[in-house]
């Protein structure tokens, strides 16, 4: 099993910046694949970004590309979202997702394990 940890979640004004970690525990040596989603209310999860935990190749959505960048620390068993340029769409539950065989995670359904999620809110 493995367990995720989100943090780093809050409120900000339109224009700024947060910075959210998962950190893994339990068996991360089998993660292959890890990823951050959101839900906003009323709506369903999406895909924001994912990343390869070995070859930190990466892919992220085209509503945050170029603003949001995800990134690792093997070492830590932590992977970061940095979310710059916020708009009050971003406004959402983001959750951290993992996976033990997928190359990336862009769908809910292909991931193993989720975090219990950490809300954002931007406000305009």
């Amino acid at each position: 099993q493995v367990q995720l940890e989100e943090s780093g979640g809050g409120l900000v004004q339109a224009g700024g910046s947060l910075r959210l970690s998962c950190t893994a525990s339990g068996r991360t040596f089998s993660i292959n694949a890890m990823g951050w989603f959101r839900q906003a209310p009323g709506k369903e999860r999406e895909f924001v970004a994912t990343i390869n935990w070995s070859n930190a190749n990466t892919y992220h959505a085209s509503s945050v590309k170029g603003r949001f960048t995800i990134s690792r620390d093997v070492a830590k068993n932590t992977v970061y979202l940095q979310m710059n340029s916020l708009k009050p769409e971003d406004t959402a539950v983001y959750y951290c997702a993992a996976d033990r065989t997928a190359f990336l995670i862009t769908s809910t359904s292909r991931a193993d394990y989720w975090g219990q999620g950490t809300q954002v809110t931007v406000s305009s």
